[in-house]
């Protein structure tokens, strides 16, 4: 009878042993399930960083091919830039162009003094109405009261005429172009 108690306590430690067997089973195939979930994951995450990666290379090459297109534009806009300057006056010189011909026509035709200052007469006009067109003007002067915006003031004394910072002479015309003042009146003012 001895020998059936071991035997049942050999059975029952063999069942624990399957017991625990069963449960160190079925804990490695969880882990092993795991590890292919972690596996898949990982297969999955390499995926999207090698799509990550072909797109960062896609956006680089778009971005050095925009910058290359960039440096060529600024160099074709400098160099228009540097031609519109070059030829910025070519509009007011082919106009003043007409005025010139015209004084060699006058030089080389007129005999007397009366028919040069006929001649001289109408050429001034020509390029008097050119300039004008081009939006010069001349700036007022004589009796004016002094603007240091306008004027410059080369001398000064006192005139019973005028009231104190009148400008009692125009020494030489100044000019605007448009709003810009480009050549200042040199005067003469009243200083009391």
């Amino acid at each position: 009878m001895c020998g059936d108690d071991e035997f049942k306590k050999l059975e029952e430690e063999l069942k624990k042993k399957k017991s625990l067997l069963d449960e160190k089973e079925t804990s490695l195939q969880e882990a092993l399930d795991k590890l292919e979930e972690v596996e898949e994951t990982l297969s999955e995450k390499e995926k999207d960083l090698d799509e990550k990666d072909e797109k960062i290379a896609e956006y680089v090459s778009h971005m050095q091919r925009l910058q290359a297109d960039f440096e060529n534009y600024k160099k074709h806009t400098e160099k228009q830039q540097s031609q519109t300057i070059a030829y910025a006056n070519e509009g007011l010189i082919l106009k003043i162009l007409d005025v010139y011909q015209d004084f060699e026509r006058a030089l080389n035709t007129c005999e007397t003094a009366e028919e040069l200052r006929n001649g001289l007469e109408i050429i001034y006009s020509k390029l008097k109405n050119t300039l004008e067109k081009e939006g010069l003007v001349e700036i007022p002067a004589h009796g004016e009261k002094f603007d240091p915006f306008k004027h410059e003031a080369l001398m000064a004394e006192d005139n019973e005429d005028y009231e104190s910072g009148m400008v009692i002479e125009e020494l030489a015309k100044g000019y605007a172009l448009k709003d810009k003042v480009i050549k200042y009146s040199m005067v003469k003012v009243c200083k009391k």
